[in-house]
């Protein structure tokens, strides 16, 4: 019933969803989605464990895409995980974001473990040069800096809108 709201699709010469981004019931499912995380993330790693994806320990990944001209701009959050735990691969266009979140406790004599691992993949519309991507971890935020290949600006034109 719905397709699956992403910035990036699999097939590059199809356009992304942006022209049903902006459909009622696509806001509804993309806030929803958005209200059920916010809630769960609340009760902390032990609930990582029982996370919407069907009791595997894997976690979505909360993402942000920008376009800033020459490069796309993608962060993430990944809260209450070490730098080493962090994992980012680019093989043949497809970016992935992997990793894992340790939570290790003792208190009186009693021990507590939990851990969950997390990925997300996606497909970039245009390739990349793995040796240009930059990679920033800072509070618990990746930010990824993608550089656009100049043959695709050189194929951007802007078109002037005329009034009448």
């Amino acid at each position: 019933m719905f397709k699956p709201l992403s910035v990036f699709n699999r097939h590059r010469n199809a356009p992304a969803l942006a022209e049903d981004a902006d459909a009622p019931f696509f806001q509804l499912h993309r806030e929803m989605n958005r209200l059920f995380d916010d809630f769960f993330s609340d009760f902390g790693a032990s609930s990582l464990l029982a996370g919407g994806d069907g009791g595997n320990g894997a976690r979505a990944i909360r993402m942000d895409y920008k376009d800033k001209g020459k490069t796309i701009e993608i962060e993430a959050e990944l809260p209450g995980v070490d730098e080493d735990d962090i994992d980012v691969e680019l093989n043949d266009n497809l970016l992935t974001i992997r990793g894992e979140r340790k939570d290790e406790e003792d208190k009186d004599g009693v021990s507590r473990r939990a851990y969950a691992s997390f990925q997300r993949s996606m497909s970039l519309p245009f390739d990349v040069d793995p040796d240009a991507i930059e990679a920033k971890f800072k509070n618990g935020v990746l930010k990824l800096t993608l550089p656009k290949p100049p043959e695709l600006e050189a194929r951007t034109k802007k078109i002037a809108v005329q009034k009448g």
